[in-house]
């Protein structure tokens, strides 16, 4: 038997001697989110309350929730992961999620916010036709919402298998029904006031924990990053190499382009990302909303700075093969770090590992929160009301509506989560910023800033973006042809790239474009000068 797997074991066996703890742990995080959701639902009146916390938040109560929806298990399970077994490649991951807060910041905050007024299709539909444009919208919402909730899912089994000692695949799954069936209750019950809430204390709970690892790795190292990373280096078996670029992306031709695809789709995902818009709607102003944006960047900023701790923490104080042996994609390495800061064999290395797991299962629930209420919002309030019942449903009808499309999309969630379960959480992620950013962003900004825009410009993009971007994943060896992948016993993978951003985001600028300029239709300059005026000034806005 390896060392590696002896160490596991032991993490297990730790795990297992204070599972009364951890399961208190879990259980107070679980009855404390379920009370202010529980609080916020009875305070939920109308359809404002329940798509944008009646736009009574701050801007830096929204900036904290915005974190808080960001700072997904891909960030502090995924990320960890990635730094430890790949070093410098692995944190391409921080940079390119904290970049990508620039594009939405510079472009999309204030114009959305003063735009729209639950959804994205709010914003497509005001100059478009809006049936089929609402339709288009809402079924990207449902599709990159899925993805994201995939990597949630597939982090809420690692994490809680690990402590709970969960071997069997049967085990693993009902984990992942467990988590749905919560995301559902917050949804249906809080409403976007509840999740906002259940996202401010989860951010707390996330930033206070990671600064907590973060101390101590440093400690470990009398606060000197240069030996932190030489004995990172050391420890990987990898030397140098694991301090400069191209241990993961640079061995081939071929994985120099994913590395290129993958920066694409992470910076310029964040900006179409379904869950992350719709916050801006909680805030009362355009100018809530764009220091929103600033709390959050200061926030987001200081929490993937200490992702370098906590991914070369991992690679300087656990072996390879037992971060492998644990999880082959790495996702348990922020765990088993703690364990190994607070004693392998020690009550407080028990303690510091359900600490830490605790808020990163609370990090999942929450994200799942506000991705299911994303997806639920904009089949209820586009599909639901405005195409199925044309703009006839009452507020009652359309958030009802919403509550079962909240139990729809976790049973899906559900299902495929079980699939993805060993998949690393942030690459999961980074094929939901890829399908966001080929449907979802080119539609934004031709909408909001191109007068010849047409409603079937926006169906091509939003499709061509949509259709190319899942069908280059579902041909990729994220899908089969891979021992990581999530069929590894087939191989139908004849698309090289395990991220689709490099061909789908200029694929669907360019069908957005194709499809303006083919159009008969005659763009409303009148609809259009209306627009501009309210996205820049917030004249008009709700």
């Amino acid at each position: 038997m390896s060392p590696a797997i002896t160490h596991v074991q032991l993490a297990a066996n730790e795990a297992s001697e204070h599972r009364p703890l951890i399961i208190t742990l879990f259980a107070l995080f679980v009855l404390a989110t379920l009370g202010i959701t529980v609080w916020a639902g009875r305070q939920t009146k109308d359809a404002a309350d329940f798509y944008a916390g009646g736009r009574q938040f701050s801007a830096f109560q929204n900036g904290l929730a915005v974190s808080g929806d960001y700072m997904s298990a891909a960030s502090f399970l995924g990320i960890a992961g990635a730094i430890a077994l790949f070093g410098y490649d692995g944190f391409l991951y921080s940079i390119g999620f904290l970049v990508a807060w620039l594009v939405a910041l510079l472009l999309v905050a204030e114009p959305l916010r003063n735009s729209g007024r639950y959804t994205m299709g709010d914003v497509l539909a005001y100059r478009m036709r809006q049936r089929p444009v609402r339709t288009a919208a809402g079924t990207s919402t449902i599709v990159v919402s899925i993805f994201y909730l995939l990597a949630q899912m597939a982090g809420a089994g690692v994490l809680v298998s690990l402590l709970l000692g969960i071997t069997s695949d049967a085990g693993k799954i009902l984990i992942v029904a467990l988590v749905g069936v919560l995301m559902i209750v917050y949804v249906s019950i809080g409403g976007m006031k509840g999740t906002t809430w259940v996202q401010m204390v989860k951010a707390v709970l996330l930033i206070g924990g990671t600064i907590l690892i973060t101390f101590l790795v440093l400690l470990k190292f009398n606060f000197n990053i240069s030996d932190l990373l030489g004995k990172a280096a050391e420890n990987s078996g990898k030397g140098a190499a694991f301090l400069e670029p191209g241990l993961q992306y640079g061995a081939t031709g071929t994985s120099k382009l994913d590395f290129i695809s993958l920066g694409i789709a992470l910076v310029l995902g964040t900006a179409g990302l379904p869950h992350i818009l719709i916050r801006f709607y909680t805030v009362p102003n355009a100018k809530a909303a764009r220091k929103s944006v600033n709390w959050a960047i200061g926030i987001i900023g200081g929490f993937y700075l200490m992702t370098i701790a906590l991914g070369f923490g991992a690679a300087a104080l656990i072996s390879q093969d037992e971060i492998i042996a644990s999880n082959p994609s790495g996702n348990t390495a922020a765990p088993l770090l703690a364990l190994h800061l607070g004693g392998v064999d020690s009550a407080w290395g028990a303690i510091l590992l359900a600490t830490i797991s605790a808020v990163a299962f609370a990090t999942i629930l929450a994200v799942v929160a506000g991705l299911t209420l994303a997806s639920s919002s904009s089949f209820a309030h586009d599909i639901y009301a405005n195409v199925i019942r044309k703009g006839k449903a009452t507020e009652k009808e359309e958030m009802r509506a919403a509550r079962w499309a909240t139990v729809f999309i976790g049973i899906v969630s559900i299902a495929l989560g079980a699939l993805a379960r060993d998949l690393n959480v942030a690459g999961l992620v980074a094929l939901a910023f890829a399908v966001a950013a080929s449907a979802n962003l080119p539609t934004i900004l031709y909408s909001l800033f191109w007068k010849r825009f047409t409603t079937q410009g926006a169906l091509w993009s939003i499709y061509g973006g949509l259709v190319v971007a899942v069908g280059l994943v579902l041909f990729s060896p994220v899908v089969s042809g891979d021992p990581k992948a999530m069929f590894p016993d087939v191989d139908f993978a004849w698309f090289p790239l395990k991220n689709p951003g490099l061909i789908s985001i200029p694929f669907g600028f360019l069908m957005g474009w194709l499809g303006t300029v083919l159009s008969k239709e005659e763009p409303d300059a009148k609809k259009y000068a209306e627009l501009e005026v309210r996205s820049l000034t917030g004249t008009g806005a709700h």
